[in-house]
């Protein structure tokens, strides 16, 4: 396996730190994290598709609003993956881990 290989899109993971849906002013949801990047974009595009169809649908249908919310709710988990994604690809500063943070993901 060839370097590009190891650390290309295909390698890169999710790192779990956008919340989505909020009751109050806690997060009900959370994007998991160690999800393929490319996995999640496609999903996020999947989710989005969905959402834009609804939102056609709730602007014909008068007598409900269960298009608008289904479209909501698709846009903001299409969003948070969207979000995730970028903050697993933008630069961190690095710093030490201590051995209790090992394994919990750094989110600013």
């Amino acid at each position: 396996m060839t370097e590009t290989d190891l650390h290309g899109p295909a390698n890169v993971k999710t790192i779990g730190c956008t919340p989505f849906l909020y009751d109050s002013d806690q997060a009900l949801f959370n994007v998991r994290s160690g999800i393929s990047v490319l996995d999640a974009l496609s999903q996020s595009s999947d989710l989005l598709s969905l959402a834009r169809s609804f939102t056609e649908d709730a602007a014909f249908t008068r007598d409900t609003d269960r298009h608008a919310w289904a479209a909501h709710y698709l846009t903001v988990m299409g969003k948070a993956l969207i979000d995730d994604v970028i903050q697993t690809l933008m630069p961190r500063t690095a710093r030490t881990k201590t051995e209790s943070e090992a394994e919990i993901p750094e989110c600013s």
